[in-house]
């Protein structure tokens, strides 16, 4: 199977390629926060010589609780994304939740992601593939990696080819999630690239009552794992300190253990591709 490259400003991602990092918090808590965490984020990728993009979410449409934060709005997150876009130059992701959201965030983002629990929403697939920017998709914890064949072909109807496809786990009975490594080698025949999120697949949903769970401890083991198979990037969030995340903070990684995911996985997938 041929392998698509996709290609960002200055990140080029491939399943033939060196990894590629997709990396931010779980959600824009504060400009001044969004910022300084990006700006650490970029820091340690560019140490370790890594390609990095960056991850924004304005509103996570999808909280446990109605009392939960879900973010600032999409005028405020787009602003700030734009700015932190503009000042780390590096390329830019965004989660999109309804179909007449993808132009607006097309205006600045580089890559639009479709949540995993809406995956299958064919007007917000086709409105995200028919801005023409790169389009990636979460697999859904209910879905077999066979079945994002029909996902695919629903971004291609379009003409977009520019197309992304990331494992988080699948639900494993109540409140679990399980990791089926199989996925990323059967999406892989597919012929676009595959990511691994290796802090949503350890979250425990549900877990605290009105808010998920996890255990970030699990995502670096995850993430080796998935570097093994020869992959084209590693998803993952992080926080200063994940303890006083307003989201996903039971699965978000420290910058240190940022910094060792991406040395461990980068050896480990030079390894797998060499």
């Amino acid at each position: 199977m041929t392998q698509q490259t996709v290609r960002l400003p200055g990140v080029d991602i491939s399943n033939e390629l060196p990894l590629a990092y997709i990396g931010g918090p779980c959600i824009i808590e504060s400009e001044e926060g969004y910022l300084s965490t990006a700006r650490a984020l970029k820091k340690i990728a560019d140490e370790n010589n890594q390609p990095f993009i960056l991850k924004a979410s304005f509103d996570k449409a999808n909280r446990t609780s109605i009392e939960a934060y879900r973010g600032p709005g999409l005028e405020d997150g787009l602003r700030i994304l734009a700015a932190a876009k503009a000042e780390l130059r590096v390329p830019v992701l965004v989660d999109v939740h309804e179909p007449w959201q993808a132009t607006r965030c097309a205006a600045v983002a580089d890559v639009l992601q479709i949540p995993a629990f809406l995956c299958r929403q064919t007007d917000l697939v086709v409105a995200c593939a028919q801005t023409g920017r790169v389009v990636n998709v979460k697999k859904g914890q209910f879905l077999a990696p066979q079945s994002m064949e029909n996902i695919v072909r629903k971004i291609t109807s379009t003409g977009n080819h520019n197309i992304l496809l990331t494992e988080r786990g699948n639900s494993f009975g109540y409140g679990d999630l399980v990791v089926d490594m199989r996925s990323l080698h059967i999406m892989k025949q597919l012929g676009y690239p595959v990511i691994f999120d290796a802090t949503h697949s350890v979250q425990k949903p549900g877990a605290l009552g009105s808010a998920t769970g996890g255990d970030r401890t699990l995502a670096p083991v995850l993430a080796r794992a998935a570097a093994a198979v020869g992959i084209a990037g590693i998803f993952f969030e992080a926080h200063p300190q994940p303890e006083k995340a307003l989201s996903d903070g039971a699965n978000s990684l420290t910058y240190d253990g940022v910094a060792t995911l991406l040395q461990q996985t980068s050896r480990i997938d030079r390894a797998a591709k060499s």
